[in-house]
């Protein structure tokens, strides 16, 4: 008896906590006391769709406890959604006391888009100062010019889905502030006026496509760069130098070709004489041979050319012609 006793006591306990599980009676009394309509089948049936009835309720007695009007079934739905239900509680809780129009289907939208919807409410009530990174650009007369930019931006929560984000509004502020220094004439007039630099970025409508309102756009420092100009014209003059090298290099070695050329050319028309003067013996051979030379002819020609070889050598024109062969 003792032991069906003890068991029917165990048994007991475990259906009191499943019961007290399912049938979460304390959080249904805590939501009729705060003014919430919600049935124990209701709360049965969160428990069966794995939805924590005290994530639902706890929202709906803050939500009615603000004046908002939602339902059990609303609440349910964004959570099976993966949205978070608190946290767009306490953004339609914001919204509400700070006058700013934010229904349920919207916040939900935001929520379920990835964007914290409650630090969007505040953004919008609280604005937000983004700096920039430092920006560098050159201005025409060639001095390099690095800004930083503080940009004061409120959220737009009817553009918050699908609208761009932080990173858009910095690229667009620092291709506004390259715009306007590229356009100045001289470096000193940007730094004497740095004030035209945000009129300009901020009078071209950035903030177009984003989920955020540029509210203002203020030039936090600027500071002198290199001279891009001087340098660049360094470079270019560099290049060219190394250029007019390449071509004058260009027509030495063409010169030499050239050289090389008529020295090939000397020395093929030096051994067509030498071939020539080779043929001369032979003539005088024949010419003895045909009659046509006598030998006083011969001895003759052998004084003019020693004669001649004898003045060559005074002079130091070089060497005269060829001895003619022996017989």
């Amino acid at each position: 008896m003792d032991l069906v006793f003890i068991l029917l006591v165990f048994l007991g306990i475990i259906g009191f906590f499943m019961f007290t599980y399912f049938v979460p009676v304390g959080l249904w009394v805590t939501a009729i006391f705060s003014g919430v309509r919600v049935s124990i089948g209701q709360l049965i049936g969160m428990r069966l769709r794995k939805i924590p009835p005290s994530v639902i309720v706890n929202s709906l007695i803050t939500a009615t406890k603000a004046g908002i009007a939602l339902t059990p079934s609303d609440l349910e739905t964004h959570y099976l959604a993966g949205g978070d239900v608190p946290n767009v509680i306490k953004a339609l809780i914001s919204a509400d006391k700070a006058n700013i129009n934010l229904t349920f289907k919207q916040a939900t939208a935001i929520d379920l888009a990835g964007r914290n919807v409650f630090e969007a409410v505040q953004i919008s009530v609280n604005p937000k100062v983004i700096n920039t990174p430092k920006v560098a650009a050159v201005a025409a007369d060639g001095i390099q010019l690095i800004a930083i930019a503080r940009v004061t931006v409120r959220a737009s929560l009817a553009q918050l889905v699908g609208g761009a984000g932080e990173e858009t509004i910095l690229a667009r502020v620092g291709e506004g502030i390259v715009t306007s220094i590229g356009s100045a004439a001289s470096h000193k007039e940007v730094l004497a006026n740095p004030d035209k630099i945000s009129k300009l970025v901020l009078s071209r409508g950035l903030d177009a496509g984003t989920a955020f309102e540029i509210l203002s756009i203020d030039i936090a420092d600027v500071d002198v760069g290199a001279n891009i100009g001087a340098k660049l014209q360094t470079d270019q003059a560099a290049a060219d130098l190394r250029v007019a090298e390449a071509r004058a290099e260009e027509r030495r070695a063409m010169a030499v070709a050239v050289e090389q050329e008529m020295k090939a050319k000397a020395q093929e028309a030096r051994a067509k004489v030498i071939e020539a003067e080779a043929e001369i013996p032979k003539s005088i051979a024949q010419a003895f041979l045909n009659g046509n030379l006598g030998v006083m002819d011969y001895y003759k020609m052998q004084n003019v050319q020693a004669d001649t070889e004898m003045r060559n050598s005074i002079s130091g024109s070089g060497k005269g012609s060829s001895p003619a062969p022996s017989k």
